[in-house]
């Protein structure tokens, strides 16, 4: 009985913060009521209390959700780019991808309409998403430099250039987060990112 009562918990917790971003990024954090957040997780307005204590925290935590499911999607992308880096332009698409579904776009525009009030909330995004990714593919990167693949003397660089040369068109593209950006024009980006990247990082030694 104590596992199907922590189960809804669990449950519950988790319809209360999809809500609130639903609420928050279409309403906007002032202007978003708790209770409409209740009622449309389908719970009551103390239970919302309950698990988050006020609004603010609620918010913060919703972020924290957020940027919990961006990192899992971007690093299962980086994972696929093996010792060959032949992988390089479909690790893009799929980065530019993560960065422009609607979640990520909607979580943007909060973040941009909301950071200076909370600007803490710049350091979940960064901290718990672009950093971490920015890593991990900077270890990727490190492991073909190692294999003779590249030349990348500072990897997490290199790997902070690969994710600008994706996100910069994918942003423009994009119209800062109001528009859904078609696969084809994704590709697009990646295949752009992914030759000019090569361009600077190709061991020319193992070209010769």
């Amino acid at each position: 009985m104590a596992e199907l009562t922590g189960r809804g918990r669990v449950d519950k917790r988790r319809a209360i913060l999809d809500a609130a971003f639903a609420v928050f990024a279409r309403d906007g954090y002032a202007q978003a009521g708790v209770d409409v957040i209740a009622a449309e997780a389908g719970v009551a307005k103390a239970t919302v209390y309950n698990h988050f204590g006020d609004k603010e925290t609620l918010l913060r935590a919703t972020f924290g959700a957020l940027a919990e499911s961006a990192l899992e999607r971007n690093l299962a992308a980086v994972e696929r780019l093996r010792e060959s880096g032949e992988e390089l332009e479909e690790v893009g698409f799929l980065l530019a991808r993560c960065y422009c579904d609607e979640r990520s776009r909607a979580m943007r525009r909060l973040l941009a309409a909301e950071a200076g009030r909370f600007p803490d909330l710049l350091d979940i995004v960064q901290g718990q998403v672009a950093d971490r990714v920015a890593q991990a593919l900077a270890d990727r990167l490190a492991r073909l430099s190692l294999a003779g693949r590249l030349r990348t003397p500072d990897p997490l660089l290199a790997a902070e250039q690969f994710l600008a040369l994706l996100t910069g068109p994918a942003e423009t593209r994009s119209r800062l987060g109001t528009r859904d950006v078609p696969d084809e024009e994704l590709r697009d980006v990646a295949k752009a990112a992914a030759r000019t990247f090569l361009a600077a990082f190709s061991d020319v030694r193992r070209a010769s």
